[in-house]
């Protein structure tokens, strides 16, 4: 009895360990907004705060997932630690709070109570004095959601001009005119197309030029038409130039009335401050907010003056509350241009307007003094330079609306079309060309009849058919005198 009973005692002392480890085990596993990953003994373990906004940091069931938790695996796995991840506590970015302490992510960095902040993290020169930043994983800027039906417009009485810039249309009007003087010319140069010129009258005429040239837009055949190889080859030409031209009209009014980029009528912040139908705010303590109260720019004092005055009502406290405002009221919002790209993307009645200022980066926020802070900076250049950020990218930002979100209409500029203009100015080169060949050739004939020179009667000829009108004049004068 004596010898079993240290045995005995062996035996409950081992068990009340393993109640105590797994007392302690559950324990672990209940906190709420804690994910733990990566655990390997003998690695550096960071605490982790972060914050929950999609697609950076979402919550799956009893994990978190999104950008961020990826991003955050990718670098535990090339720097070798393991994390700890907790949810920030009071649910902000990070601010300077009106008893001059740090809210936020930033607070949590600066009082100790997480090692690095992985996040949509805005990197400002106010957070960087207190805390330190590596490279930018995200690049981003300041933009405008809003919701289409809100900002739409009835379209302007001139609405079918607007696949082509003022400039296109400007050049084909040029073209045009450039076309029609040209058939005018090279019909009135060719033997083959007028060759009595002081006895019959030539069919194409500059009016009928103008005809033949507007018959060809509208895709139908007019007289007169061209017998001469010169004239044909401008009339092939501008036939199709024209094709072509209106195959662009067609395919860029399509997409104008797809789109609906053109009924917009905020296209930039100015339109914003200047229209009285939409109310308009940001995220409360965010840097965003800070970067309206300390810019010079006149407007953007005008944005924050609206918002400092109405801060109860148009600030919100989250970014899925700005996006849920967005769509149930006449509200635009103003944020990070990258995550509004993507609520555009995942809420097809959504859009951002296309002018974005305030070019920032999101990073990952360390203490000043952390030895993790210069490794973090090169392991993300790393993954930007193997692609991982890009695929990261991609992944999370898939949506059926992205497509749409990010082919933006814009009209046909001239250099999209100078290839086409290009052809037609060559073209009339050689139609006009191809018109002296033929009006030299029958000069050549005619001086040999004649046994004149041939420059003689080159010259002799188109001034006869350039100014035929002039030459008929004295000649009918001087035949009525002889009758009278």
């Amino acid at each position: 009895m004596a010898k079993g009973l240290p045995f005995t005692l062996h035996v409950v002392t081992a068990l009340l360990l393993l109640r105590e480890s797994s007392q302690a085990g559950a324990g672990r596993n209940d906190d709420a907004g804690v994910d733990s990953r990566g655990q390997t003994e003998g690695l550096p373990t960071l605490t982790v705060t972060t914050i929950l906004e999609d697609p950076y940091v979402m919550v799956r069931g009893a994990e978190l997932e999104g950008y961020c938790m990826d991003l955050l695996g990718a670098l535990a796995g090339m720097l070798r630690f393991q994390y700890r991840v907790k949810v920030v506590g009071d649910g902000q970015y990070g601010a300077v709070s009106a008893g001059g302490n740090w809210t936020g992510m930033i607070g949590e960095i600066l009082r100790k109570e997480a090692d690095i902040a992985v996040a949509p993290l805005t990197v400002t020169s106010a957070r960087e004095e207190v805390v330190s930043f590596t490279t930018p994983f995200l690049q981003t800027g300041i933009g405008i959601l809003l919701r289409k039906d809100t900002v739409s417009q009835e379209m302007s009485f001139f609405h079918f001009l607007s696949p082509f810039s003022k400039e296109t249309w400007t050049g084909l009007l040029f073209a045009y005119l450039l076309t029609c003087c040209c058939l005018f010319l090279v019909a009135r140069l060719s033997p083959c197309e007028w060759n009595e010129p002081k006895n019959e009258e030539n069919h194409f005429t500059f009016l009928n030029s103008l005809w033949f040239g507007a018959g060809a837009l509208a895709l139908q055949g007019v007289t007169p038409r061209p017998q001469a190889l010169s004239v044909r080859v401008v009339a092939v030409v501008w036939w199709l130039f024209t094709l072509a031209l209106l195959a662009a009209y067609i395919a860029n009014f399509t997409a104008l009335l797809s789109s609906g980029s053109e009924q917009l009528p905020i296209q930039t912040f100015e339109d914003l401050v200047k229209q009285r139908n939409l109310e308009f705010g940001t995220l409360e303590g965010s840097s965003t907010f800070y970067f309206f109260k300390n810019s010079k720019n006149p407007i953007h004092q005008m944005i924050y003056e609206y918002m400092e005055k109405r801060r109860e009502h148009v600030l919100v406290k989250t970014y899925q509350e700005a996006v849920q405002r967005v769509m149930d009221s006449n509200y635009a919002f103003i944020g990070e241009s990258i995550s509004q790209d993507l609520a555009a993307a995942r809420h097809c009645n959504l859009i951002r307007a296309p002018e974005v200022i305030g070019a920032r980066g999101f990073g990952i926020a360390t203490t000043q003094a952390s030895p993790w802070t210069k490794p973090l900076s090169i392991a993300v250049l790393k993954l930007r330079e193997l692609g991982d950020l890009d695929y990261l990218r991609n992944k999370w930002w898939e949506s059926s609306c992205l497509r749409q979100s990010r082919d933006r209409w814009s009209p046909l500029e001239p250099p999209a079309l100078g290839g086409l203009f290009l052809a037609l100015g060559v073209g009339l080169a050689l139609g006009v060309l191809a018109a002296l060949a033929e009006l030299s050739n029958s000069s050549r004939l005619t001086a040999g009849h004649a046994k004149k020179s041939c420059c003689s009667v080159f010259i002799e000829e188109i001034c006869t058919r350039l100014r035929i009108k002039e030459k008929a004049r004295p000649s009918q004068e001087t035949s009525g005198k002889a009758n009278a």
